[in-house]
């Protein structure tokens, strides 16, 4: 047969299912032109050997398994028969392809789902299903693309509580780099995209393969390089002994990997995946939200929320969420989660007189929960002690006063989908912030391990409350970005970057979390003058101009703001709402500036753009170098101009002082000159198709 070539938006993928044994991918990559399938066959024939869908010593791999498990008393190593390969393919637009195979001997039935989207992604997950009367154990099933020999370099990401997503590189040598997360939860240390690339590549240049396991519980990533020079990237659920047994005739399904290629640098593989989510769910405009929790903590006096409303109404915001401290016992953070009733003694009239206040006002009204956590000073715990994810003889170590309520158990399930649904229609709620605080230590469900159940017990619970309330908005939080992943971005409107709302520090977890998710979903907050983390305290302007372009809002106790404050953050808002539908809807798009001090970053639209020269710390060079702006037509003339407030102490080059003409390609290739601006500065540039 010939083989099936998926292609589009400038990739293909050329999947080899001429045997024996499963389909193997031969390429992934750059695009291949209008190449006829049966035009590859000598091609392919004269390839080195390249790993089937599902690779395995039967198939003369001898590096990691893409299945391993077993039953008692007997290994049969898996070799698969082929009994179907149906293509749905349309040159240049993607298409499917579905692999169905099966060993009697072993017992085990696969059925294997590739595809690739009109943006060039590609996607994958494996079912495998038992056909014999005893028991398989299921250790890991994960999904895996080849990568080539001149992918020299590997970058992944680590971080911690408040700076998320630090970006750390290494060549790519012989043997197997794995990131392995048994944190319950993506993690903040979650690597989110293992990237592959030649030597040096960076946001604008490099050829890059990427991949991005689609779940929200314990996972893995890895590069693997054979000596015999083939090399794959691979990511899939991270399985502990014993937690997916299957009897017979039942299943097991691999969480969607996502497989993204870019011969033009990490941008272009961003792109395929900020398109690939835009196009799944769609989104009506951002609103730009207040969350009081930095305000108010505790507090929850109705003058000072009310007061707050109305200072946030007043600068322009358009929802308003209550965080942590409304429900009851939770007057701290040791007693109260799974109580979810309104605290009578502090809401004598309930939320109503604080929602009603807040809608007159123009504005949204969300509320924070935190429905998979619980403390054991708290009603429910007392009541149920036996719905703690856990044994009941030796209790998990607590973390911050918390344990992990058991979702998968029917009666703590259909709890939170009562108590959070009454809430829901009680208060019309536009908006659930949902909270998820602490990593999963020694989970227990029915005697098994129970990271795998919770997972899926949280997703259904999170599909059924969008069902039963369409139109409800929820927020993935977990300790800031702790969980951010495309398993539960399907469910969620948008993440919670990081609990640090310190702007520098957000500058960089913006950037590289933005590789995986689109400016809309990235929950970015102006913050308190000082911020209540770090201790540093920033100017308005650089807090303003790095919320900008994201998902904005404010986390900042606006009672206490001075009338210039509040007219200058007035004016932040007003320039996000002014560019809200380019920043959300654009291309995002980052400069290999040469200076390690700056930042140059953008989004762009084929109409217009908008830049962010950011100063970071002080200059090692005299003068800045030019501002090179990526993304645009280079056979187009465009008009540039400064847009929103010019920083205190600028140096302003001559272009800045009025709008100027320039063609696209002296800006990409020569640039502007640069202002010379102090450390925590940000000068926006504007450009637009004349």
């Amino acid at each position: 047969m010939s083989p099936v070539i998926l292609s589009a938006a400038g990739a293909a993928l050329v999947l080899d299912d001429s045997g024996p044994g499963l389909p193997r991918v031969r390429h992934f990559g750059a695009g291949l032109g209008a190449v006829d399938g049966a035009e590859l066959v000598p091609v392919l024939a004269s390839l080195a050997a390249a790993p089937p869908l599902l690779p395995a010593q039967g198939d003369s791999w001898y590096g990691r398994p893409g299945l391993t498990g077993g039953r008692d008393g007997e290994h049969w190593p898996v070799r698969w028969t082929v009994e179907g390969c149906d293509a749905d393919v349309t040159p240049g637009a993607g298409g499917t392809v579905t692999v169905t195979a099966t060993d009697a001997r072993a017992g085990l039935e696969l059925v294997s789902e590739l595809a690739m989207d009109a943006g060039g992604l590609v996607t994958m997950r494996h079912t495998v299903r038992n056909t014999a009367a005893t028991p398989y154990r299921v250790e890991g099933l994960t999904c895996a693309l080849p990568v080539p020999g001149r992918a020299g370099e590997l970058l992944d990401f680590t971080g911690r509580w408040a700076l998320e997503k630090v970006p750390q590189r290494r060549a790519f040598g012989h043997g197997v780099w794995s990131r392995e997360n048994r944190r319950g939860r993506t993690g903040h240390d979650g690597t989110g995209l293992l990237v592959a690339g030649t030597e040096g590549f960076g946001f604008r240049g490099g050829e890059v393969w990427a991949v991005h396991t689609g779940w929200s519980g314990n996972h893995a990533h890895y590069a693997e390089r054979l000596q015999e020079g083939a090399a794959l990237l691979a990511g899939g659920e991270l399985l502990e002994p014993g937690e997916v047994v299957l009897g017979e005739g039942e299943s097991y399904r691999t969480p969607w990997v996502y497989f993204t290629w870019s011969g033009a640098g990490l941008d272009e593989a961003s792109t395929r995946l900020h398109d690939h989510l835009r196009a799944a769910r769609p989104l009506p405009e951002r609103p730009v939200t207040l969350n009081n929790w930095e305000a108010t903590y505790f507090d929850h006096g109705l003058d000072r929320l009310l007061e707050l409303a109305g200072k946030a109404a007043a600068a322009g915001i358009e929802r308003f969420v209550l965080d942590d401290g409304w429900f009851r016992h939770r007057r701290h953070d040791r007693a109260g989660l799974g109580d979810w009733y309104v605290d009578e003694g502090v809401w004598p009239d309930g939320l109503h007189p604080l929602a009603e206040h807040v809608r007159k006002l123009g504005m949204q009204f969300g509320l924070w929960f935190e429905p998979e956590m619980i403390n054991p000073d708290s009603d429910l715990a007392r009541e149920h002690p036996d719905w703690i994810l856990g044994r009941a003889e030796r209790m998990p170590p607590p973390q911050r006063h918390q344990q992990v309520l058991d979702l998968a158990r029917p009666e703590a399930y259909a709890y939170l989908l009562e108590r959070i649904s009454t809430l829901v229609t009680e208060y019309a709620l536009d908006y659930i912030k949902w909270d998820h605080n602490r990593d999963i230590a020694e989970p227990v469900h029915d005697g098994a391990p129970g990271v795998h159940a919770q997972t899926l017990a949280t997703y259904r619970l999170l599909d059924e409350l969008r069902a039963r309330h369409p139109g409800l908005e929820i927020e993935s939080c977990s300790s800031g970005g702790a969980r951010v992943d495309l398993g539960i971005l399907a469910r969620t409107d948008r993440v919670w970057t990081s609990d640090s709302n310190d702007a520098l520090d957000r500058q960089a977890i913006q950037r590289w979390t933005g590789l995986l998710v689109p400016p809309e979903r990235l929950g970015s907050h102006v913050g308190a003058p000082d911020d209540h983390i770090t201790g540093r305290s920033l100017p308005l302007a650089f807090r303003g101009a790095t919320a900008l372009f994201g998902h904005m809002g404010v986390e900042w106790d606006l009672t206490s703001a001075s009338e210039a404050e509040l007219e200058e953050l007035a004016t932040w808002i007003a320039l996000h709402k002014r560019l809200r539908p380019l920043l959300h809807a654009g291309r995002v798009v980052r400069a290999d500036h040469a200076d390690p001090s700056a930042l140059l970053h953008g989004v762009v639209l084929p109409e217009r753009a908008i830049y962010a020269f950011v100063q970071l710390t002080s200059r090692v060079d005299t003068g800045p170098g030019p501002l090179r702006l990526p993304g645009l037509d280079p056979e187009a003339r465009y008009e540039v101009r400064v847009a929103g407030p010019v920083p205190p102490r600028t140096g302003l080059p001559e272009w800045a002082a009025g709008p100027v003409r320039v063609p696209g390609a002296v800006l990409a290739e020569v640039g502007l000159p640069a202002p010379a601006l102090r450390p925590t500065s940000v000068l926006l540039i504007e450009v637009e198709k004349v």
